[in-house]
């Protein structure tokens, strides 16, 4: 089997067989990042649409990659596949990115959905959009390489589950990702720069002109994803439990 046929086989396993036979599963992506864009947007009486939508953005591609936690643990201890992928010739790296791009394709919906909202509320230039794409792309490897590293170390599916949501709520709740960090008092907001989303919420609101950053912010808040992304990384490839 070649590599191509390995990551469509992931795609498969991982999100066509869960959506054509789970179609409630869809609801639930598109609803998740909407009730909290909707809640900013009430309380902030409109003003805050454009941020709440990059906000949206960014818990959507983080939640995407933690998702994999489970789905992975799912496999592996109920189903017994990654003993299966271990005896094959379908290596670590393949499998990983395969069940990863499942996500994305997943997460579709809510990602369509945000797309549109940002093309009527979002006003970005060709080149911040770019920037803002290399964001999500960011958030969402460094949850994926999160995810997959929990996932190879949990015995079970209770124990993911208590794991994704704990992580998910500290980096997309918690953190201010749909509204300015401006609004959480002083004392209190270096607390929020503990988590990479603020770094990547910030960015993102300076390049849709919502916020203006010193360029040393903005450079501290880039070397913060791609170092703790690198880093993540070189964690999930070397901690990782692969082979039992």
């Amino acid at each position: 089997m070649n590599r191509r046929s390995q990551l469509l086989a992931a795609i498969l396993v991982n999100a066509v067989y869960e959506m054509q036979n789970y179609p409630i599963v869809l609801l639930n992506i598109v609803i998740s990042p909407l009730s909290f864009l909707l809640l900013i947007v009430f309380v902030s009486r409109g003003t805050l649409i454009g941020v709440g939508i990059m906000g949206g953005f960014i818990m959507t591609m983080f939640s995407a990659g933690m998702s994999l936690q489970t789905d992975l643990s799912h496999l592996k201890n109920d189903f017994k596949l990654q003993d299966m992928i271990v005896s094959s010739p379908t290596s670590q790296s393949i499998y990983m990115f395969g069940m990863a791009f499942a996500e994305i394709i997943y997460s579709l919906p809510a990602l369509l959905t945000l797309s549109v909202l940002s093309f009527f509320f979002v006003k970005m230039t060709l080149l911040a959009a770019l920037g803002f794409v290399s964001i999500l792309i960011l958030m969402f490897l460094m949850s994926v390489f999160l995810g997959f590293l929990f996932s190879t170390l949990s015995s079970d599916i209770v124990q993911s589950f208590a794991f994704s949501r704990m992580l998910s709520t500290l980096f997309t709740t918690i953190p201010p990702i749909y509204y300015p960090i401006t609004y959480i008092p002083l004392p209190i907001r270096y607390i929020a720069y503990l988590s990479p989303t603020t770094y990547a919420a910030q960015l993102a609101q300076n390049l849709g002109g919502y916020m203006q950053l010193p360029i040393t912010i903005i450079l501290l808040s880039w070397m913060v994803l791609i170092g703790l992304t690198i880093l993540l990384f070189l964690l999930s490839a070397k901690r990782s439990k692969w082979r039992e």
